[in-house]
């Protein structure tokens, strides 16, 4: 069995509002814009003293060249504070939005300097698992993360990265054949401390990616996520194959996941799954 009947298949919505007693409230900083004098100090100073993690203010000519596509050892993470317009393309019209109930945090894919302003492409949390978008990159609070997880669905593990070098490697259950676990990069949307002897264990992490088999599911949009095991879930043991394509985990590794990383900083992660 998959998890998330009642959670990772729900709209993103519905999960907010099971969660809403249990999830801790928050303050959202809005970015700062600095000139261009400062940015570019800024810029030099972090890029010599290379922080485990950095924050930026994207808006200037020297940011576009800090913020860029994820790489094996940094990514770069955008927090939502409110609802954003969404582009298909520079100059053209918004084609959506992306908001906090969507993902607390997005992916950054690439930057790009257009009319004095830092646009980013992220991975958005709607179908396809590939979509994406541009939207403005002052509408994000921006900071970087050396953490990287790598699910190989194959032999059934997860490795937690952290500047490219693997720090744990935990066996996990993945989708079963009828129910794939899909493969791609995503991102963590939203996390939740949950309960320990649920179906979903210590936490649950939502991801960006959806079910390639199950377009709806219990009422939801097959949303997929990584989570602990309790309950029921424990008759399905690490290492098989027997999810509706949720990815779970000892609670006692997600909870470690979850902890060393900090609630705040997991979404907007990337999740990159391979065969």
């Amino acid at each position: 069995m998959c998890p998330a009947r009642a959670f990772e298949n729900q709209p993103a919505a519905q999960q907010y509002a099971r969660v809403a007693k249990s999830r801790p409230s928050r303050s959202w900083v809005g970015l700062r814009v600095v000139g261009r004098a400062s940015l570019i100090a800024a810029a030099g100073a972090a890029l010599a003293s290379a922080p485990a993690t950095a924050t930026t203010t994207c808006g200037g000519p020297a940011s576009a060249a800090r913020v860029g596509r994820p790489e094996p050892w940094r990514a770069w993470r955008g927090e939502l504070s409110a609802s954003t317009p969404v582009y298909a393309r520079l100059g053209g019209s918004p084609t959506g939005s992306v908001t906090p109930a969507d993902a607390s945090a997005v992916l950054v894919l690439a930057a790009r300097e257009r009319t004095g302003r830092c646009w980013v492409r992220v991975r958005l949390p709607s179908r396809p698992n590939s979509e994406s978008g541009w939207v403005n990159g002052e509408r994000l609070e921006l900071s970087s993360t050396t953490w990287r997880l790598v699910v190989h669905v194959g032999s059934r593990r997860l490795d937690m990265l952290r500047r490219g070098r693997l720090v744990r490697r935990v066996a996990v259950v993945v989708g079963a054949p009828l129910t794939p676990t899909p493969r791609g990069l995503f991102a963590i949307a939203g996390a939740w401390k949950w309960r320990p002897r649920d179906f979903y264990g210590a936490w649950v992490l939502t991801l960006s990616a959806h079910s390639d088999v199950l377009k709806r599911f219990d009422g939801g949009d097959g949303r997929i996520a990584l989570h602990g095991r309790g309950g029921a879930s424990l008759a399905d043991p690490l290492g098989s194959a027997r999810s509706h394509g949720c990815i779970r985990l000892a609670n006692s590794a997600i909870s470690w996941l979850a902890r060393t990383i900090g609630p705040r900083q997991l979404p907007g992660t990337p999740v990159v799954v391979e065969n």
